[in-house]
């Protein structure tokens, strides 16, 4: 048979099965958890997946990129953890239990089990043997003992106060869940509602959480860096009491201007706020109350919509501003929050637009307080906000902005009337949810005890039984309505008590999720202490930039209090992050409604695991869209099948496999061969080792390729395939496609004379004699078109090659006199010369 044929009868599906069947026979990516394993440690973690059916094309790029990061760990001869599990519960198989009259359970585990087999099928290096899922009793026994270790620290509390509920699901939503006003899941309007409900206190921890981001400075995309900072929103000012006619009590208000101070002409409550009813004259009550009704019916984001026209009532009531006497009407409107600051502000129309805006519908006073050299606000209907010299402000006249604001702190403070401060856009975590399949909230309330926590060797707290219509939403917790349940005994005085009918947002179980992997059986505690030392932080985290504000600031905040606890010694759970885009289809987003889904199941059986996986990595960088329209798996079968060949004609050549020239290039059966080959085959480890380090995994596969084609024309036109430099671009390409094609490296190994598992192979080292180049051609660019080419040392200088640049003929000609902006040299190869 020839080598043509061999390569036209690649099947994938064959190759597929042989080799499922092998390797479940073997325990190649277990993890070894003996403290005297001399390995280094890597915990190399993708973001759990949520059971809501068979996998699909996100998760087929995801899992792609992360396991082709732990392949290359454990080739490096480490000891690495990639463990897998389920983020089982959630509002998705409740819903599903409610149209099949099942039990969340059966749909959960059902999808579990057929999500697990396509990983196996898909090739994941994972170790099975610490699977999870957070719907386990065995698991979310340990949610809610982390729970009551907040709740002791203060950091779980329960309040009354303004939710974002959602009228279709039936159920509170965190800030973070609400995407342009309308619920994440399912695109329903949000509205606000008062419930009592339970919340972590992220808020104490929020300068933490944003200090200790200097540490993951370049190991973290930055646009996630930035994400959770704007979140957090961190904003410097002050804190002003303005005394309020008929209140004994001052208004106390954050405003990050107090040097606008002397512009305040009238002052502003949130219309929902508690405080807008205590401020309200008695005469004006009516008109608030017919005010608040159609405040309600609008979402956060629509209120603070700079395009909506400002609406409001005046309370009937005058402030007092602290710096000038001066008496100010006190009105409630819609585009002022009830949970930012105390619900109030100081209102300087002439330097704020919504205040502007606010003062022109009303016709309220205009006064500029910054000269910042722009026309009157007032005439123009446009703020002026920013710098400037401070004007018609008494002891404030002449300052700079900054100037001005310690100043009139330091008058605040001096008249005790305010002081500096800090003030956050991040509300504390909320948590309770009025659904069924979650973990319980371990609290039962007592007439005479009230709250009391659940004592740890009554957890876990188990669901009961509900199942079909007893899930539907009903405004209130399915679990209300589980009478038998929900009566239980007080911990404390043994009298009769009601358990907590809310369950805990599903982030509260993803948030901690990665420390049970290093000991998934520990019954003693939600993970063995020593057993997280050993492997924790995780070094690699793989997942979508979707989980920038929730998934991943919960579990910073979940590390930072476990460490305050004792529990771990590190403050950043993620060492380094690497977000995937998104696998799209022409240019949008896969939908039913848009028709332009892709069937992951499909494009396995018609390319094969190895052809997807490649045509993901291959396709972009990890952090750009995948557009499946524009990618051709059948491209990379080809390329496959290429590879194959190789191997076979080495082997047909009977070169023999004892020899390991990848991993050790002086060993004593490849020391000779065709030198330029050997050469190409070094460059390429070399080149493919430093861009797998960086993660530019698609131009890694770029040099494979160029490797199979050095390797065919070796074959084809050159020493032939039984030339030892031949075997050894072979076997260097095997083990390194391994990260990427799995099941062809396997067979290719196997081609080679070698015994399973390549993954285990080692990875190949370059000898760096060969990696010498005596010269180099450098491309000379002038404004992005090739002018010149300069025959240089391989080894030349950036200020030797800049300097050889700019004297070449081609780029003098092409400057023709005119200056030069700059100059971009990345040597041997490229210099750009940018014209002025």
């Amino acid at each position: 048979m020839t080598a043509a044929d061999t390569a036209d009868r690649y099947d994938p599906r064959a190759i597929q099965e042989k080799w499922q069947q092998r390797w479940a026979t073997m325990d190649i990516f277990r993890a070894s958890d003996d403290p005297a394993d001399p390995r280094p440690r890597r915990y190399v973690l993708d973001m759990f997946s949520y059971p809501s059916g068979d996998l699909h094309m996100g998760h087929a790029e995801a899992y792609a990129i992360g396991d082709a990061m732990a392949r290359y760990y454990v080739q490096r001869g480490e000891n690495v953890l990639h463990p897998i599990g389920w983020d089982a519960f959630g509002l998705p198989a409740e819903n599903a239990a409610i149209r099949n009259n099942t039990h969340p359970a059966d749909w959960t585990y059902k999808n579990i089990e057929t999500q697990a087999a396509s990983f196996r099928q898909y090739a994941v290096s994972v170790d099975w043997s610490r699977r999870l899922q957070t719907c386990d009793p065995d698991y979310y026994r340990w949610t809610q003992w982390l729970f009551l270790r907040f709740y002791e620290r203060g950091l779980a509390y329960r309040k009354d106060g303004y939710v974002n509920w959602c009228p279709v699901d039936q159920t509170v939503l965190a800030n973070e869940q609400v995407i342009s006003g309308r619920c994440e899941r399912c695109g329903a309007e949000v509205i606000r509602r008062t419930l009592t409900q339970w919340y972590f206190k992220i808020t104490e921890y929020a300068d933490r959480l944003l200090a200790d981001m200097a540490a993951l400075e370049g190991k973290w995309p930055e646009r996630v860096l930035t994400m959770q900072r704007n979140w957090i929103g961190r904003s410097e000012g002050a804190e002003v009491q303005f005394a309020v006619e008929g209140r004994d009590e001052p208004v106390t208000v954050f405003t990050t201007r107090p040097d606008t101070l002397f512009g305040a002409t009238f002052f502003v409550v949130a219309a929902d706020s508690p405080l807008a009813s205590q401020l309200c004259a008695p005469e004006q009550a009516a008109d608030l109350e017919r005010y608040l009704t159609e405040v309600r019916k609008l979402t956060d984001i629509e209120r603070q919509s700079a395009d909506r026209e400002k609406t409001g009532v005046f309370l009937g009531r005058h402030a007092v501003n602290p710096v000038n006497g001066e008496r100010i009407g006190v009105w409630a409107a819609d585009y002022v929050l009830p949970d930012y600051g105390t619900g109030a502000i100081m209102a300087v129309p002439a330097h704020d637009q919504r205040d502007l805006d606010f003062a022109r519908a009303f016709g309220l006073p205009v006064r500029v307080v910054l000269d910042t050299g722009l026309p009157d606000p007032a005439q123009t209907g446009a703020a002026t906000p920013g710098e400037g010299t401070l004007v018609n402000s008494g002891p404030l006249d002449g300052l700079s902005k900054q100037d001005a604001i310690a100043k009139i702190i330091e008058i605040l403070a001096a008249r005790d009337l305010g002081r500096a401060a800090v003030n956050y856009r991040l509300r504390d975590w909320l948590l309770s949810r009025q659904r069924f399949w979650g973990a319980p909230i371990p609290i039962v309330y007592c007439g005479g005890c009230g709250e009391v926590a659940v004592p740890d060797d009554q957890l876990p707290v188990l669901l009961p039984d509900l199942r079909g219509q007893e899930l539907a939403p009903k405004g209130a917790s399915p679990l209300a309505a589980a009478t038998d349940w929900v009566a239980a005994e007080c911990p404390k005085c043994g009298g009769p008590a009601k358990r907590d009918t809310d369950t805990m947002d599903t982030f509260v179980d993803s948030s901690w999720y990665f420390l049970r992997y290093c000991s998934p059986s520990f019954e003693h505690g939600p993970f063995e202490v020593e057993a997280v030392r050993r492997w924790c932080p995780i070094d690699l985290y793989v997942g979508g930039v979707e989980h920038a504000i929730l998934h991943l600031l919960y579990s910073r905040f979940f590390v930072k209090v476990l460490c305050d606890m004792g529990m771990v010694d590190f403050t950043e759970p993620f060492t380094a992050l690497v977000n995937q885009g998104q696998v799209i289809n022409q240019g949008k987003s896969m939908s039913k409604s848009l028709g332009n889904g892709v069937d992951l199941g499909q494009q396995l059986a018609e390319h094969g695991v190895d052809s997807i996986r490649l045509t993901m990595i291959f396709a972009s960088p990890p952090e750009d869209d995948v557009d499946w329209a524009d990618v051709r798996p059948e491209a990379l079968t080809k390329f496959l099948g290429r590879v194959v060949r190789v191997a076979t004609d080495v082997a047909a050549a009977g070169t023999g496999g004892a020899g390991r020239a990848a991993a050790d290039p002086s060993s004593p059966g490849h020391s000779g061969g065709d030198l330029e080959l050997r050469k190409v085959t070094h460059r390429t480890i070399d080149e493919v080792t430093r861009l797998v380090e960086g993660t530019r995994l698609n131009v890694a596969v770029a040099r494979l390729m160029e490797l199979v084609s050095a390797a065919r024309r070796a074959i084809d036109a050159g020493p032939g395939a039984g030339d030892p430099a031949v075997r050894e671009a072979a076997e260097a390409l095997t083990i390194m496609l391994s990260l990427f094609a799995p099941y062809s490296a396997e067979e290719c190994w196997e081609l080679l004379g070698h015994g399973a598992s390549v993954a285990r192979a080692g990875w190949p080292a370059a000898d760096p004699a060969l990696l010498v180049q005596e010269t180099a051609t450098c491309v000379v660019q002038v404004d992005g078109k090739v002018r010149d080419r300069l025959e240089v040392p391989a080894g030349i200088s950036e200020d030797e090659l800049r300097e050889l640049a700019l004297a070449s003929p081609g780029a003098d000609r092409a400057l023709a006199g005119r200056g030069v902006r700059t100059v971009i040299v990345r040597p041997p190869k490229l210099v750009n010369i940018v014209s002025a």
